[in-house]
């Protein structure tokens, strides 16, 4: 059951999420908002929570369940914290009314307290007292300063021991009494397995966590006198790995898993359905058709399944500040739910990403563009240029320069922003499909070199445009 600490601790950060966008009171979200919601969510933390428990825990639908942990620890992810309970120690309630404090209220109720009760009754032997009416007001006087000075010497010892245990809380581990490093089992491609291995044995609790990525279900408790944790990734990606101790994070290592070139596959939980390379590289393109999904059992209706191409590597000293990226794509399948056929190109950095989206032009009332903490959705932005005839060749092309980053479609300008994250790192890119996709020309390029991703051969050579 969550305690009432819980709870407002919960809507804190629920009215966090909705400063931080800007959509107005959540009381008036539709259910576009929250998948758009679910969107923002995964693009930052790589969970996809469910718009049905997006609504839950914003009180949309009625529920018996208070949100899970995991949840939990996503939103706050979600804000920028390395955890719930990262972001429960870090919460500062707000004020009381009066700018009066609770021990100061509870100290005045204690010392209000012996005015407001009766006298005690007096027994037998004490109504046959000789003690005069002066001499009964002055015993009780002192009983009620024993009263009050026993109270506040009580109330005194309690702020002093919750002072000292929040000192206690307050004294983070030294980090260099902490080792964290990991070494890859496999040097490129997926599934690859993560060993990592640390020393925690400083730590005062037995409060010692991986993480593993920003997924939190990658979160392992882990025996502080041990030193060897494994983990196995399904996806590419590069991570930043933590070692938290006590609710701190100590040590911190970068893991990049590669793609090993180009690699499709459908996804699906826990472990995605991994094509061979030469059942979707062409000698022009990349693609994947409707006659390698039959080949799986794998059919178009009643939904399509999520089709996902990844080139993931070192791209050196590609920086997302300044770049320009070119590729064109293609969806030829329309059918069923695939009407609006909804597409999405991801350029992933180190510590940020982009989303870049695309649709028929009919379908472009329901799209939400990311960009390194800028970008917007189709509800409060002409996000209309997307929208193209994607069962021809379309081409995306971005170019970002001092941290300005324009978009076009086919040449013409789609959306231009300033993106206010700071700059990182570019490591690769993704491309989302339902059905079937292809995919060619792609290329990255910066001042001094031309990163390009051919199918038969990715190359790198001096930019001498």
């Amino acid at each position: 059951m969550i305690t009432n600490d819980e709870q407002v601790h919960i809507k804190a950060c629920l009215d966090a999420i909705e400063a931080q966008l800007n959509w107005g009171s959540s009381a008036n979200w539709s259910n576009y908002d929250f998948e758009k919601l679910a969107d923002l969510i995964a693009g930052k933390t790589n969970v996809q929570l469910s718009v049905s428990t997006l609504k839950r825990v914003w009180g949309k639908v009625s529920s018996q369940h208070t949100p899970s942990l995991t949840t939990l620890h996503t939103l706050a992810q979600y804000l920028g914290y390395a955890d719930w309970r990262a972001y429960q120690q870090q919460f500062r309630p707000p004020a009381s009314p009066a700018g009066v404090s609770s021990e100061a209220s509870t100290s005045s109720a204690r010392q209000n307290a012996p005015e407001d009760v009766s006298p005690p009754q007096q027994n037998p032997v004490q109504q046959e007292s000789a003690f005069t009416d002066s001499g009964r007001r002055s015993s009780s006087k002192r009983k009620r300063v024993v009263i009050i000075l026993t109270g506040m010497l009580v109330l005194l010892t309690a702020i002093g021991f919750i002072a000292a245990n929040r000192n206690a809380k307050r004294r983070k581990p030294d980090p260099a009494k902490f080792s964290f490093s990991t070494n890859k089992i496999v040097a490129e491609g997926v599934p690859n397995t993560v060993i990592f291995h640390y020393d925690a044995a400083a730590a005062t609790t037995d409060s010692v966590y991986i993480v593993q990525t920003w997924d939190i279900s990658r979160k392992k408790l882990v025996p502080k006198n041990k030193h060897d944790h494994s983990a196995i990734y399904y996806y590419p990606g590069f991570f930043r790995t933590r070692l938290i101790v006590d609710g701190e994070v100590v040590k911190s290592h970068d893991v990049q898993i590669t793609s090993d070139g180009w690699l499709g596959l459908v996804e699906n939980e826990p472990i995605p359905l991994y094509f061979r390379k030469d059942e979707y590289i062409r000698r022009d393109r990349i693609e994947i058709d409707s006659a390698t999904l039959q080949s799986y059992n794998l059919s178009l209706h009643p939904k399509a399944p999520k089709i996902r191409l990844f080139n993931q590597r070192d791209l050196g000293s590609l920086s997302n500040d300044n770049f320009t990226f070119e590729t064109k794509l293609k969806n030829e399948f329309s059918g069923g739910t695939n009407a609006c056929q909804h597409t999405q190109v991801l350029i992933q950095c180190k510590d940020d990403i982009m989303i870049i989206p695309l649709s028929t032009k009919a379908c472009t009332g329901d799209l939400m563009l990311y960009a390194c903490g800028g970008g917007g959705t189709s509800k409060d932005t002409d996000l209309s240029r997307f929208g193209a005839d994607l069962s021809q060749w379309t081409t995306l092309r971005v170019e970002s320069r001092n941290k300005q980053m324009t978009f076009f479609v086919n040449g013409v300008q789609a959306y231009s922003l300033n993106f206010p994250h700071e700059p990182t790192g570019i490591v690769g890119v993704q491309y989302r499909f339902y059905g079937v996709g292809a995919v060619k020309d792609t290329w990255f390029r910066d001042s001094s070199t031309v990163y390009d991703f051919t199918p038969a051969a990715v190359k790198l050579y001096p930019n001498n445009q």
